[in-house]
């Protein structure tokens, strides 16, 4: 191929891949569907409380109830949003089962609520004392004629029990995918058979473009699609974190972790993965099972959600403010 053809195909190209970044960052995005997960549920706890005098909590139930107190929360406060539960009862889907329901849905926003734990360690106490018959063991005598002998003699030793103790790290960390894991982000973008609807034109345009994901050029704007919901999905964990704080509940930041989230990745989606408090911490433990500390956080989130629902919809007015 002559060079200069080559160039002109690459000047074409950088063209439209910059045209496209422009439109998704500065493009309104309507928040029409938001999907609720409660992390667990059925024959899948999660974490559960297990150090000494806990409430013996399964996360499983914490997570339904604050996602349930979320839906009415953000029905409430944004009646014009359909709001999608994964599950509203005790019920196990797989993790691919959710982000399937969430991409059928066609959702906005992916909210998955959880709650933390971490390695307990052991600690022991002496609860009192036994009696132990031991042995002394000698020889006598040399040769084929040598005898062991064992002596029995008692001693007493301690009797102790053993027992879990509580984590110290208490607070509401909130998650997005990995960097590294953006593979499995395009894979969900790409689930329609290798095609997937891209945003053109002015903000006013709500046309519609079919690119396919097998050509450099489709792969290169699904590069920036799936940057999209990075940059989204780090907005509204943000402004999850800030409202957390402002509760005076410890606010653990917005982190990634090295190991990849599957719904966070599967969610062709802005996405989040909420932890809501630390289920082996015993204030936390208390918070998250209280009516009050789930209505909180189900407020807070929402919050939140506005927040992230004015950016999204108004970014140059946000921006300003």
């Amino acid at each position: 191929m002559p060079a200069k053809k080559i160039i002109f195909i690459f000047l074409v190209s950088f063209i439209q891949l910059t045209f496209f970044h422009y439109s998704f960052s500065q493009a309104p995005k309507k928040l029409r569907t938001i999907i609720v997960d409660a992390g667990h549920g059925g024959s899948d706890n999660g974490a559960t409380g297990q150090y000494e005098n806990s409430m013996r909590s399964k996360e499983k139930d914490v997570t339904l109830a604050i996602s349930m107190k979320l839906v009415a929360e953000l029905k409430k406060r944004l009646p014009e949003v359909n709001v999608v539960p994964t599950r509203t009862t005790d019920v196990f889907d797989d993790v691919r089962q959710k982000a399937k329901i969430a991409n059928e849905n066609k959702g906005d926003l992916f909210l998955c609520i959880h709650a933390d734990s971490g390695p307990l360690k052991t600690g022991r106490r002496k609860i009192g004392s036994r009696e132990v018959t031991r042995y002394k063991v000698t020889y006598k005598g040399k040769g084929k004629k040598k005898k062991k002998i064992s002596t029995p003699y008692t001693v007493v030793e301690p009797v102790y029990e053993y027992y879990k103790l509580p984590l110290t790290r208490s607070g509401t960390s909130v998650w997005i995918f990995a960097a590294h894991k953006t593979s499995d982000k395009l894979k969900a973008i790409m689930q329609d058979e290798g095609e997937f609807d891209v945003e053109t034109g002015a903000a006013s345009d709500s046309t519609t473009s079919n690119f396919d994901f097998n050509t450099p050029e489709g792969r290169a704007i699904a590069q920036i699609y799936a940057k999209r919901y990075q940059e989204r999905s780090d907005r509204i964990a943000t402004f999850v974190n800030e409202e957390i704080d402002k509760t005076g509940r410890p606010a653990l930041g917005v982190n990634q972790r090295q190991k990849g989230i599957w719904v966070l990745q599967a969610t062709n989606m802005p996405a989040i993965l909420i932890e809501t408090g630390f289920i082996n911490n015993p204030e936390d433990e208390r918070y998250l099972n209280s009516e009050k500390g789930q209505q909180e956080l189900a407020e807070v989130i929402t919050d939140a959600v506005i927040r992230y629902k004015e950016w999204s919809e108004n970014p140059r007015k946000s921006d300003a403010n």
